[in-house]
């Protein structure tokens, strides 16, 4: 029996919670045990599409490289529909006793003009003050130049940015608050003192991390009434690869960096990034992926933690639209996300895990490096020597390198004491 007046607000509650039942149920539905992965089969990297065996690295960079490029170009990432070179570069600030007198600092602007439009993004480089070309990482970092380092000199981007109040940032815009909040994840003196030079850029001046296409690189490659990529064209993530290979565009016009070393870095989405900027850019010498997931260094077909469908749902405009055919739809994938590893072979390549990450799926990061292997091998290269995943914070630091370390989703000292220790054996750096 119904109290006078309550049954209209019941009805109305009780077909709210139909409403919502889908949403939690989406959910509830992840899956993190290894028991409960339906059983997938793994294409093979050294067979191509039409069954041919390859066996030496002619055959592979003739004929299995580039089709399994072209495969994650037109259905994953998005081909870039054009070529846009850099109209103008502008050293908009710079000085020599950053970090104590220890680095350079610049902050170089790169502009980009067509169909009538242009888009600038400001690359902040802190180089060792040596006298010699400078090795070199380089990545983006999430919430402007300025967030990387207490330096009061770094310019604060202007760019659309994802609120955050805990950093200060309101109505999508950066403001002084958040100077330094990500130092944490950007060790710049202990970088220096290694001997390198790190390059980081926002990636919210390249291309604004939502799901629209109207601002951003997107539109200066149009053709006219275009609103939209098509559905082999760029998405987000392929966008800001195009990004990091302007990026090291300039790197080879400048004299202070050695553009042959340059190390190409990322973290989450971002790591993503550097992995699909590495495969195909092979100017960039060694690539490094931070707890990566879904779309990144993560075997798609475990469907472990977030898989296709949820990172298409969630975030529509990273990925080309011909990825969504893949959306609970693993399984005919010809591909997986060990082959885009692979398409990195001969150069160093690092993934890297957090045993808490479980949205990440560490133990398919793993595998991808580990079945990444065998292309390696045709190059004497050392990869991932068993499927059996190495001790928390035991790292493998061989041509293909991998290390899952205690703690969760993030970039940590030890992550970074790794990667400079592996950066400078594999690019042979004293």
């Amino acid at each position: 029996m119904f109290l006078k007046g309550t049954f209209i607000p019941i009805v109305v509650l009780t077909l709210f919670l139909f409403s919502i039942q889908p949403v939690f149920a989406q959910w509830n539905d992840v899956n993190y045990d290894e028991n409960k992965i339906a059983h997938y089969r793994l294409p093979d990297p050294l067979i191509t599409f039409n069954g041919r065996k390859i066996k030496n690295t002619k055959k592979w960079e003739n004929k299995r490289r580039p089709e399994l490029l072209q495969f994650f170009t037109e259905n994953v990432y998005g081909k870039v529909p054009g070529n846009l070179k850099i109209a103008s570069v502008d050293v908009v600030e710079k000085n020599d006793n950053a970090y104590n007198g220890k680095a350079i600092r610049k902050q170089v602007e790169l502009t980009f003009k067509n169909n009538g439009k242009e888009l600038s993004f400001t690359i902040l480089l802190y180089l060792p003050k040596n006298n010699v070309k400078s090795p070199l990482f380089v990545g983006y970092n999430f919430y402007g130049n300025h967030t990387i380092t207490t330096d009061v000199n770094v310019i604060i981007s202007e760019a659309w940015t994802k609120n955050n109040t805990s950093f200060g940032i309101i109505n999508h815009q950066l403001t002084e608050q958040s100077r330094g909040v990500r130092t944490n994840r950007w060790p710049v003196e202990k970088i220096i003192d290694a001997g390198f030079g790190l390059a980081t850029i926002f990636y919210g001046e390249v291309d604004p991390d939502r799901n629209d296409f109207f601002d951003g690189i997107h539109p200066l490659l149009y053709h006219e009434n275009q609103t939209h990529p098509a559905s082999d064209e760029w998405g987000s993530i392929s966008a800001w690869a195009w990004g990091l290979q302007r990026a090291m565009d300039y790197f080879e016009t400048d004299k202070d960096i050695d553009a042959t070393k340059v190390v190409v870095f990322g973290h989450s989405r971002l790591g993503k990034t550097s992995l699909w900027a590495g495969a195909r850019d092979q100017r960039f010498a060694a690539v490094i992926s931070n707890e990566s997931g879904c779309g990144g260094a993560a075997l798609s077909k475990r469907r472990i933690g977030e898989t296709v469908w949820r990172i298409n749902k969630n975030f529509p405009h990273w990925f080309c639209e011909n990825f969504k055919m893949y959306n609970k739809n693993e399984r005919s994938l010809p591909v997986d996300q060990h082959e885009l590893i692979a398409l990195i072979a001969p150069r160093p390549v690092y993934i890297a895990s957090a045993e808490e990450d479980k949205w990440s799926d560490p133990r398919g990061e793993f595998l991808s490096a580990f079945y990444a292997t065998p292309v390696y091998n045709l190059y004497n290269k050392k990869g991932i020597p068993s499927d059996k995943m190495p001790e928390v914070n035991c790292p493998i630091q061989n041509t293909v390198a991998y290390h899952i370390r205690t703690g969760k989703h993030d970039v940590t000292d030890f992550d970074w004491k790794q990667y400079l220790m592996w950066a400078k054996k594999e690019l042979k750096i004293e």
